[in-house]
């Protein structure tokens, strides 16, 4: 039985889903979510470690700063979720041991924080040398000090969607359409969208997600720093912006679950007012590109073309994709969230 299938019957026994609950099994879903059975990175889509080794090397640098301005603490969990192909960490933690010499990598314990079997057996044959220890969620991670870092994560968190329809707020749900067919349709009753949802027009989303990996940062011990890449307005809430990409095309939400990627921008508005209504830190958000250039993105890419004057085009085209603000380095931002009285982070 296909997971559109067991959609399909779940409906016809309980009534249609929140789009949140669909998202959820669509992407998360043990025996037939996304993640769990099929992650197409590099095929469904393409994320900024696979675009350009430049991207983890920076983190890398990031990561060495960060430790010693947490004060070099040893041990310090190193911990990444949604590690994907491993790709990022691999290429932060090459910089990292450089940078931070033999201090750096006998005290820091890499953590990745991946539910997927599928994506745990590619990240340990990646980053086996480093010994990392496998976490289902961030709420498992021993406590201690800790360098966090999530890139494309916060996206695939399920969302909850509201619409205003006739003046009442209605939610947006899964459904039975002809032939029993998956359709979008709106919840008979009238719930209002969650306290702290910025009603700025006729469409909301609201991922309740964000607020779970609030209270995951702030119920640890100091002193941390987390780092958040993703794509979202920074000054808004986001309206409907649920879509789905398989084989490098936009296809329907509702086509096939379980087979395509499911995405929302976040709301870095809504993080950042959890967050520091938890007590945290806040730096950010900031466009990405000019966090990387802060970081020191143009002084590597000349390194990595003098490295590499038979592939110079195609080295500077990929970093140009990151941080060129017509491409990646407008619409992805990062935002630091730390445990409180550090200094400011580099990169902002």
């Amino acid at each position: 039985m296909t997971l559109e299938e067991r959609l399909v019957r779940l409906i016809e026994t309980g009534g249609p889903i929140p789009l949140s609950t669909y998202m959820h099994l669509a992407l998360h879903d043990p025996a037939q979510g996304y993640y769990a059975t099929r992650p197409g990175l590099g095929r469904d889509f393409t994320t900024a470690p696979e675009t350009s080794q430049l991207f983890g090397e920076l983190i890398g640098l990031w990561l060495v700063h960060e430790w010693r301005a947490l004060g070099s603490p040893a041990p310090c969990h190193l911990v990444e979720i949604g590690p994907g192909r491993g790709l990022l960490m691999a290429d932060a933690l090459r910089i990292a041991s450089f940078a931070g010499g033999e201090a750096f990598e006998e005290s820091v314990c890499l953590t990745l924080v991946e539910p997927s079997p599928a994506l745990r057996a590619i990240q340990r044959e990646r980053l086996g040398r480093y010994r990392p220890a496998f976490h289902s969620t961030l709420a498992e991670v021993p406590d201690g000090p800790m360098l966090l870092v999530a890139n494309e994560y916060l996206d695939c968190l399920p969302a909850r969607q509201f619409r205003l329809d006739r003046g009442q707020w209605r939610e947006c749900v899964i459904g039975l359409g002809p032939e029993r067919r998956l359709t979008f349709g709106l919840a008979a009753d009238e719930p209002r969208p969650p306290d702290g949802a910025a009603l700025t027009g006729d469409v909301v989303e609201v991922q309740t997600g964000l607020d779970l990996a609030i209270a995951d940062l702030a119920t640890r011990t100091a002193p941390f720093r987390a780092l958040y890449i993703d794509y979202g307005p920074a000054d808004r809430a986001p309206g409907d912006t649920l879509r789905a990409y398989r084989a490098g095309r936009q296809v329907s939400p509702l086509d096939a679950p379980g087979v395509s990627d499911l995405t929302v921008d976040v709301d870095f508005g809504r993080l950042a007012r959890l967050a520091a209504a938890a007590g945290l830190d806040v730096t950010g958000p900031s466009p990405q590109g000019m966090f990387l250039l802060g970081l020191g993105a143009q002084a590597r890419l000349t390194q990595l073309i003098k490295a590499n004057p038979d592939k110079a085009d195609d080295v500077f085209a990929a970093a140009r994709k990151l941080i060129d603000p017509a491409e990646m380095g407008e619409r992805f931002k990062a935002i630091c969230l730390s445990s409180p009285g550090l200094p400011p982070p580099a990169g902002f």
